[in-house]
């Protein structure tokens, strides 16, 4: 129950908060003891005092993977969703840099890509020196302006894959500037001249089946079509037998010339089989005569085929 994401609280991205971080990493981040103390039943005013208390930043340390203070917090912001305000003050404040770290952090994960070029790029000028922790559990130095730029540009920080973020090109042409509400209307208008042209040529269209469709309805047409039909066959198939001839197509002749020596095969097979179906009969009446004239003289029946 302590893990779950408020009830009031809104889908990022199409998902749960909590979601943006990964699953073995909130696993691990819902069995560390700093979560279970520290993180319990946070509010949005308490929250503040526990950033405050933050002494570097990074992601999951260790062979363990245990989650650092600022990643616990992190999904705590996830888990109850402080509103932008809050987050706004946190990196507008020049007190505590771990602050402004963490709230730029928590708004480079949720908010929009406006809302990042927009709050994020100021802190570019901020050249503070900011404590890092990495895999190995050990501190590395960085400054707060690299630290952001990491941000923008980076796939993945502290250990969670950053969503995409538009770039400065694709979210001006995004943005309903003066310019872009200006072309949007010669825009429309072309896409309305277009729109009426594509609709005057499916009338021509739908009247042209109209009439082609009562043509082919009428006894007189559907007649003379058969017979149009017919010829032009009877015309494909002369003109292809030409074709054939005139190229002297080898293939052609070379499978007639085998479709023939095959016929005589078969032909040569059944007189083989007549012939010997005669030379049974014959040997077979023979054996019978000589049978009979051997019972002829002991008198016996003769024997009938």
């Amino acid at each position: 129950m302590a893990n779950r994401t408020v009830k009031d609280a809104t889908s990022v991205h199409g998902t749960n908060p909590q979601y943006l971080v990964e699953k073995i990493i909130r696993t691990r981040i819902y069995d560390s003891k700093y979560w279970k103390e520290q993180c319990f039943a946070l509010t949005a005013e308490l929250l503040v005092d526990k950033a405050m208390e933050l002494r570097y930043v990074g992601g999951v340390y260790g062979g363990n993977i245990k989650p650092s203070p600022f990643l616990c917090l992190t999904l705590k912001m996830l888990q109850i969703q402080p509103e932008k305000d809050i987050i706004i003050e946190f990196i507008k404040q020049d007190d505590f840099k771990y602050v402004r770290a963490l709230g730029a952090f928590y708004l480079r994960l949720v908010h929009s890509s406006l809302d990042c070029h927009k709050y994020l790029e100021p802190l570019l000028n901020d050249y503070r020196k900011l404590r890092i922790m990495n895999r190995n559990g050990q501190y590395e130095l960085s400054h707060m302006d690299e630290f952001i730029d990491g941000l923008m540009r980076e796939e993945r920080v502290n250990d969670i894959m950053m969503p995409r973020i538009l770039k400065r090109d694709e979210r001006s042409r995004h943005s309903p500037t003066r310019n872009g509400i200006r072309s949007s209307r010669h825009g429309d208008k072309r896409h309305r001249s277009r729109s009426r042209d594509r609709r005057d040529d499916g009338e021509r269209k739908r009247r042209r089946s109209r009439s082609r469709e009562r043509r082919h309805k009428s006894p007189g047409h559907r007649h003379h079509h058969h017979h149009k039909t017919k010829d032009r066959d009877r015309e494909r198939g002369r003109d292809r037998e030409h074709k054939r001839r005139e190229r002297g197509d080898k293939d052609y002749e070379s499978s007639r010339d085998h479709h023939k020596e095959k016929r005589r095969t078969k032909d040569r097979e059944r007189g083989e089989r007549r012939r010997h179906r005669r030379e049974r009969e014959t040997s077979l009446e023979m054996e019978i005569a000589e049978a009979n004239m051997i019972r002829a003289k002991l008198g016996m029946a003769p024997l009938r085929r």
